[in-house]
Formats: structure tokens, C-alpha cells, sequence
């Protein structure tokens, strides 16, 4: 049975997949301040908040579900895009559903993201908010597929945009659930 956290860990490795692409030649695998292989267990664990236990029994439920895979070549675990996206465009927000709750300061998530905010433009102006303590923007509270997400997100401007549509989805009406999924759907490939 899946959890929360492990769609955080899919959309982290998602990330990495699209930051090795845009430099367009072998990746920088190791952090800088940590040593470790961006993949492996340990950064993972430095880049998202979620211990080394939670991240290997994250992956190996991603993997029985098949919503990961293993690559050939490095025998690591990688998303498999195409189930990813529909489990987030058609599963998700029955699965984990977003409910807005009190006004609090947080990390602009869902169309108040950077990566939506151009998009749609809301009828109101209360946004949607993950609850943290360095945020700047005040809104509508939104509880976050883990609770380390805000400071992921902060570390990562493309797992931070994956996030936030992921929000888009869980917290949207038809229309703008589509907008935030065909977006998803364009960076997914």
C-alpha cells in the first residue's frame, strides 16, 4: 500500500532524471556538502527530510507497484513516468486528498506556485499555502504529501514546481485540475 511520501520520493527522483537532461552530459551524482550519490538512500534522505528507512521502504513499495522500475543499466530504482502521471492525474486526490484549512504562513503551493501562477487566475485572493516557518506568503493552509516538503521544495525549484501541480490536482475544480494535470503531463513527457 502506498504512502504519502513515497509519491514525494518519485517526483525527487523525477527531478534529478530532468536535471541530468538539461546539463545534456553525464550528471553531477554527488553533493557537493555531502558526499553522497544524489540517488542513493543517504541523499535522498539529505534532499527530502525522509529517513534512510522510510526512503528504502518507499522505493520498494514503488517498485512492487510498479510505478517505478529498475534501469538496466545502474540497477537503481526510476520512476516509470507514464504510471506516475496517471496515478497522479487519476488517483491521487482520492488516495491523499487535499483539504484548505486555516489561514497560515507558508510556501506558496497549487496556483499561488510559481510554476501555475501565470496560468489560471483565481477569482479571489486567498492562496493556498504549505504551512512553514520561513514563508513569506500568508493563505489558506494545505497539508503537503510529507511534512518536510516546504524545505524540499525550497532545495529544489523543479521537485518545488512538480509539488505544486501535484497540489493543483489534489485542490482543483475540473478545469483547473486539467490545467495543472496537462502541465504535469508536459514536463512528465
Amino acid at each position: 500500500m502506498m504512502k504519502s511520501q513515497d509519491v514525494v520520493v518519485l517526483l525527487k527522483l523525477v527531478s534529478l532524471e530532468d536535471g541530468e537532461r538539461e546539463i545534456g552530459q553525464q550528471p553531477a551524482r554527488y553533493g557537493v556538502v555531502t558526499g553522497e550519490d544524489f540517488y542513493s538512500v543517504r541523499g535522498l534522505e539529505a534532499a527530502l527530510g525522509i529517513s534512510k528507512t522510510e526512503v528504502s521502504a518507499s522505493i520498494k513499495r514503488s517498485l512492487d507497484s510498479g510505478i517505478a522500475i529498475r534501469d538496466r543499466k545502474t540497477g537503481r530504482a526510476k520512476p516509470n513516468r507514464r504510471q506516475l502521471r496517471e496515478f497522479i492525474v487519476h488517483g491521487l486526490k482520492f488516495v491523499f486528498p487535499a483539504k484548505p484549512g486555516s489561514m497560515q504562513r507558508g510556501l506558496p503551493t497549487a496556483f499561488a506556485a510559481p510554476v501555475l501562477r501565470e496560468s489560471l487566475h483565481s477569482a479571489g485572493n486567498i492562496i493556498s499555502v504549505w504551512p512553514y516557518a520561513r514563508g513569506q506568503e500568508m493563505g489558506q493552509s494545505v497539508e503537503p504529501l510529507f511534512k518536510t516538503v516546504p524545505e524540499a521544495a525550497e532545495r529544489d525549484e523543479r521537485l518545488y514546481a512538480y509539488l505544486a501541480l501535484v497540489d493543483a490536482i489534489r485542490l482543483g475544480h475540473q478545469r483547473e485540475a486539467g490545467v495543472a494535470a496537462n502541465l504535469l503531463a508536459g514536463r512528465l513527457g
